[in-house]
């Protein structure tokens, strides 16, 4: 089959384009799927460059978030069968692996997995969107719902507003009705989050973000008023105390990752003078991507997928996503 493989971490010259590389034989309880589309995370780059304390097992295909068309199933595979439409979760909580990482993952024309990692798909999605939810809108609907709780009418700034967790995360919030107000980096990506359905939008590369919360909603007082109710931070770094900064009494941070840093400055006055609360999210659960998909078949979340990608353009996309060039998610349609 044709694949993408990565034999040694590096950037993107490093996954080497294979058109004979063997195809997977399904186990007793494994299904054997034909890839219809693969999208692209920032965690993809992190296996690609590697990340401590995480050993890959070279060769390694890469793409977490897939979506196909069964092909075969192992001889004790009694819930699916040839031609279901589905999605995998890749997150394999049962045997303590993630598709694409520490398992071959979708930029292959085929992909072998656990059956009890796919879920099932209606005709209404198509195979990019289902290939948009898993690991971005999975980890985004965990964060905002199941964890954060939005609320109608609360202000929210999310920061990274234009990448795949974030377009998810403005939706999620203009679905709960809050008041949503989304950092990018340029006017272009600014402007699709407008049609998006945010309300304010900040160029953080012309302006320190919590001043222009301030300029918008007041400066955060001890005793009341001014400020903000939700920060989305999963950049870290220089971020997170401006992040402390825009919220007032009772506010909360949503985190579910460090991108830009993991041990950033923190100010723990504004911790407890304004009783701020910080919420953990990790990763997401079944149920989270039951949800997602009811959600996306209802027309009530539309996966944002800027650009698509042959697999022999892998390297293209991969470039793009390294260099923040996407609105959205990328995907590679084998």
């Amino acid at each position: 089959m044709r694949a993408m493989v990565l034999r040694e971490h590096g950037d993107v010259d490093a996954i080497q384009y294979e058109e004979d590389y063997p195809t997977p034989t399904p186990g007793a309880n494994d299904v054997l799927v034909r890839v219809k589309a693969c999208t692209l995370n920032a965690h993809d780059l992190f296996t690609l460059k590697g990340m401590p304390g995480i050993k890959i097992p070279f060769p390694v295909i890469m793409g977490i978030d897939v979506a196909g068309v069964v092909e075969t199933v192992g001889s004790d595979v009694a819930d699916f069968a040839p031609g279901d439409r589905i999605v995998i979760d890749p997150n394999d909580v049962e045997n303590g692996k993630l598709v694409g990482e520490t398992i071959d993952g979708g930029l292959a024309e085929f992909v072998n997995v656990p059956a009890h990692t796919l879920i099932k798909i209606p005709d209404e999605l198509s195979f990019i969107d289902a290939a948009a939810l898993p690991c971005a809108y999975g980890t985004a609907y965990r964060m905002m719902a199941t964890q954060g709780k939005i609320q109608k009418g609360e202000r929210v700034l999310i920061l990274g507003a234009s990448g795949g967790v974030g377009t998810c995360c403005v939706q999620l919030a203009k679905q709960a009705g809050a008041v949503v107000i989304a950092a990018a980096s340029s006017e272009e990506k600014l402007q699709k989050l407008k049609e998006l359905g945010a309300d304010e939008c900040i160029n953080y590369t012309e302006v320190e973000f919590h001043k222009a919360i301030y300029d918008l909603y007041g400066k955060p007082r001890f005793r009341g008023g001014g400020g903000i109710d939700v920060v989305v931070n999963y950049t870290g770094g220089d971020t997170w105390a401006p992040s402390l900064r825009c919220l007032g009494i009772g506010g909360r941070v949503l985190t579910c990752g460090a991108t830009a840093g993991y041990d950033p400055k923190e100010d723990l006055r504004y911790i407890w003078a304004f009783e701020l609360n910080i919420l953990g999210s990790n990763g997401w659960s079944r149920q989270d991507l039951h949800a997602l998909i009811d959600m996306t078949k209802r027309g009530a979340l539309k996966p944002i997928v800027e650009k698509t990608y042959s697999l022999e353009d892998t390297h293209q996309a991969f470039a793009d996503l390294r260099d923040r060039k996407a609105f959205g998610k990328l995907a590679i349609v084998p």
